[in-house]
């Protein structure tokens, strides 16, 4: 069992890659070996089997061909130009989250061998004036480069799985909070700095309202999910192999308050609230009423609450807690 990851140097792909090191085995066999791949080389795990780090740059032919070896049984493919970068770079987003991902899919059929291949696409995909709830059946309707560069690429796996070329599982990402490390150019980066950052002491603005609603996950689930995914078997998939990860409807002002009844009132002193009508612009379009019923009877699941989000981020990446200053 040959595993790679692509885009493997973000905070979910390394998480993913120190999961399946932890973990040894995948769809029932044990892991032989794992790639993973980045436009930098990303940092490498301890593992009970090799681990190569490589860079893969999607948006160039040559370097998928020779980064993505044949033999390689799953792929999990993170690689993006993420929502606000996308939406003020056309080019870019085009070349990696349409033109890349097809690049990928074209490697695989060349590999001749139908690797699994779990696609992160995102419920930006959704949008616009279409009824509530939005569900797998809702047509696909985004309102952003991105959405429409992530569509493009769920209809290309669908069809390539249709002709047996990959064995394919295309999963709609929710907002995944809290987020480790920097801010990326998301423009849902707000929805984990409000709180990463009053967690670290530091002051943070959020560009929306208390009553903006979105669709959120945390961190360790996603991770489950994206396992999960490439263990279900294909005859479980049926004809369209692109599903909405499940996830939980929140308000900000119902996340600070999570935030608040685990680190207590300090944190949220800390956020700033200033309109920024670009980001409220983009965020406008994307749907929060979302149901992901047939992720959920194929064993993915959602967090129980808000407040797990913020003491999982404080376990994982604040060990020694929240600063109260």
């Amino acid at each position: 069992m040959k595993v790679l990851i692509l885009g493997a140097g973000g905070f979910i792909g390394g998480r993913l890659a120190r999961a399946l090191a932890r973990r040894g085995t995948l769809r029932g066999r044990p892991i032989t070996g794992l790639a993973l791949a980045d436009l930098a080389p990303p940092p490498v795990p301890e593992a009970p089997f090799p681990v190569e780090s490589l860079n893969i740059d999607i948006a160039d032919p040559a370097s998928v061909a020779a980064g993505i070896a044949p033999g390689t049984d799953v792929i999990f493919h993170l690689a993006a130009v993420v929502s606000a970068h996308a939406e003020e770079d056309l080019d870019a987003g085009m070349a990696v989250n349409m033109a890349g991902s097809l690049t990928v899919f074209e490697r695989c059929r060349a590999l001749g061998t139908c690797p699994v291949l779990v696609f992160a696409s995102s419920i930006a995909v959704f949008g616009g004036a279409v009824p509530d709830p939005v569900t797998d059946a809702t047509f696909l309707n985004p309102q952003t480069s991105y959405g429409t560069q992530k569509a493009v690429a769920e209809l290309f796996l669908n069809d390539y799985s249709r002709r047996g070329l990959v064995d394919g599982r295309g999963l709609r990402l929710p907002s995944i909070s809290v987020r480790p490390g920097r801010p990326n150019r998301a423009a849902s980066a707000f929805m984990s700095g409000i709180f990463r950052e009053p967690l670290s002491g530091q002051e943070a603005i959020c560009p929306v309202g208390p009553d903006f609603a979105h669709y959120y996950l945390g961190p360790r689930r996603c991770v489950a999910n994206l396992i999960r995914a490439a263990e279900i078997e294909a005859a479980a998939l049926g004809q369209n192999r692109c599903m909405t990860m499940p996830g939980r409807r929140w308000t900000i002002g119902q996340m600070i308050a999570a935030m608040t009844e685990v680190a207590g009132p300090a944190p949220a002193r800390l956020i700033r609230w200033e309109p920024q009508p670009e980001i409220q612009r983009i965020v406008s379009g994307w749907r929060d009423d979302i149901r992901a019923d047939r992720a959920l009877a194929l064993g993915l699941t959602a967090d129980d609450s808000f407040a797990d989000n913020i003491r999982q981020f404080l376990e994982d990446d604040l060990p020694g807690g929240p600063v109260l200053s």
